[in-house]
């Protein structure tokens, strides 16, 4: 029997990361008439990053970059998109502006770290573009820019369609994230970076009852049952406890939770046994919360209909 390698994962880079390099690569040739290839970054946390160009177009005035996001063995559904900065002069004391060109998402709810109207350029990013391009200013003897950075994705309104931007109120496409500039392969942390920011869109909508379910076939029964809109509706996986846990910290008036697999084994045990887990469930639930949200805990088979309600 042939014996198989095993390697570690690779990594790869945000789509914040390849928006930096795409902006320092453009900048540069806004400055100086060349594109560097590749182009490298400076990460936060001290690392660097070296990516390779896939656009370089020079024009009176401005400059286009892009970079092909490479996110390594994650199976990010931005895997293989031109990640593009245009970079245009703008009026002097203006500082470093931001607009979202093609694919990338407008924020139009509240609750989100980014005002109503604004691109989905994430603060974090942002603030690495930021930096990218006052170093850049420097090493050229010059001022801070002034300058318009405007960020696109090509096909990203498709490809926004896979997450969850819709629910979230980020509309005409994706957003530009990460905190580090690294992808980690496999990582919790994105998911649980989208229930909290849909608990807290959901909040600031003054919604009172948000529904957090473990997969789509939950998800169909709680919104036949109470017909919530789609910004209440949260798509926790696995992760109830990271969950309730910012719950505790953001509670909402009233939270239902539903979900179900082992029942199916239960046979004709399984009302019995789904009963009880709800029950136990919701007192779990309850305990994490430390009572500042109420709680209904439904159990659902795979056909969506309810094995169990507790709670409410």
């Amino acid at each position: 029997m042939a014996r198989h390698e095993i390697r570690p994962l690779r990594r790869g880079w945000t789509t914040g990361a390849c928006a930096a390099a795409a902006s320092r690569a453009a900048f540069a040739a806004l400055v100086c008439g060349r594109f560097p290839d590749p182009v490298s970054i400076r990460l936060p946390r001290g690392r660097t990053a070296s990516l390779p160009l896939a656009l370089a177009e020079l024009g009176e005035g401005r400059a286009r970059a892009g970079i092909l996001k490479d996110a390594g063995d994650d199976p990010d559904v931005t895997h293989g998109a031109l990640v593009v900065a245009d970079i245009a002069w703008a009026v002097a004391g203006s500082g470093i502006g931001f607009a979202a060109g093609e694919g990338v998402g407008t924020v139009t709810r509240a609750g989100l770290p980014l005002a109503v109207g604004e691109p989905a350029i994430n603060p974090a990013p942002r603030a690495m573009i930021s930096e990218t391009l006052r170093e850049a200013a420097e090493a050229n003897g010059g001022p801070p820019p002034d300058v318009l950075v405007t960020i696109a994705i090509p096909g990203g309104e498709r490809l926004a369609e896979k997450t969850m931007n819709g629910r979230l109120g980020i509309m005409g496409g994706l957003s530009i994230l990460g905190t580090t500039g690294i992808v980690v392969p496999y990582s919790c942390s994105s998911w649980i970076h989208s229930i909290r920011r849909g608990i807290d869109v959901a909040r600031a909508a003054g919604l009172d009852h948000i529904a957090a379910s473990t997969g789509a076939t939950s998800e169909r029964a709680v919104q036949r049952l109470y017909d919530l809109p789609g910004h209440a509706l949260i798509d926790m996986g696995d992760f109830v406890g990271g969950t309730l846990k910012y719950l505790r910290s953001h509670p909402a008036a009233r939270a239902a939770a539903g979900g179900a697999e082992i029942l199916a084994l239960a046979a004709t045990r399984g009302e019995a046994l789904a009963s009880l887990v709800a029950a136990r469930a919701r007192e779990v639930a309850l305990a994490t919360l430390s009572g500042r949200t109420a709680v209904e805990v439904a159990i659902v088979d795979r056909e969506a209909e309810f094995l169990a309600r507790v709670g409410g």
